[in-house]
């Protein structure tokens, strides 16, 4: 049986800054597919904290998160090329060195690269609610997905999640208060938006047209 992916492939075009970037600078920074686990001391060359971002989409919060915070260690995952191209030329832009990219299922990657306790933090920001009834099941956050992430994060590691779907916030703290892997950093499932998290220009449109955002951070037990 095929998986129930929680994504679907739509590749646009790509400028020529992407596809420079794809070409030059995706040999430096990018991640080649593979099955051999990954070693986050040697991908960087150093031993600091390491945040996993699932589905960066255009990749400047991502790069802006990097840029501030040069201490630590950035993984970015995204399926559509552009946003690959674009976060790779913003790594140039910028003189990032502390970003590594991959472009392929963030699931399988986690599954079958991320080793155990290898990560400090875990973002995934705005990702698709699936809110027709009969594609919930498409959704990414689900028990399984949670109690994975779980074994991929350091004791103490956060969680991250953000939506500006409401029924998928509900969905979310839903799961997430379900597990015993997990607590809330706050009394609540919902918390501020943490200043490290940018604000995307999706999320400010949607905050001029009265959408609402949530935050969800949770600790690894």
């Amino acid at each position: 049986m095929r998986p129930v992916r929680s994504f679907v492939l739509r590749q646009g075009r790509l400028t020529k800054g992407q596809q420079h970037a794809l070409e030059t600078v995706w040999p430096i920074y990018g991640i080649e597919r593979g099955d051999s686990q990954l070693d986050m001391i040697r991908l960087f060359g150093n031993p600091a904290p390491v945040t996993l971002e699932i589905g960066f989409g255009d990749g400047v919060s991502l790069a802006s998160m990097a840029e501030n915070a040069p201490e630590q260690n950035f993984i970015g995952i995204e399926v559509h090329r552009p946003g690959v191209g674009r976060l790779l030329h913003l790594i140039e832009e910028k003189g990032l060195k502390n970003v590594r990219v991959m472009d392929d299922d963030a699931v399988q990657i986690i599954k079958q690269r991320i080793p155990e306790k290898s990560l400090d933090r875990v973002q995934l920001f705005f990702p698709d609610p699936w809110h027709k009834k009969r594609h919930n099941k498409r959704r990414i956050v689900q028990p399984e997905f949670v109690s994975l992430i779980a074994s991929r994060l350091k004791s103490g590691g956060i969680f991250h999640l953000a939506t500006d779907w409401e029924p998928y916030a509900e969905h979310m703290a839903e799961v997430m208060e379900a597990s015993s892997e997990f607590r809330s950093i706050t009394d609540s499932p919902f918390s501020p938006r943490p200043a490290e998290r940018p604000t995307t220009k999706f999320e400010k449109r949607g905050l001029r047209l009265g959408h609402g955002v949530w935050d969800l951070l949770y600790f690894r037990n």
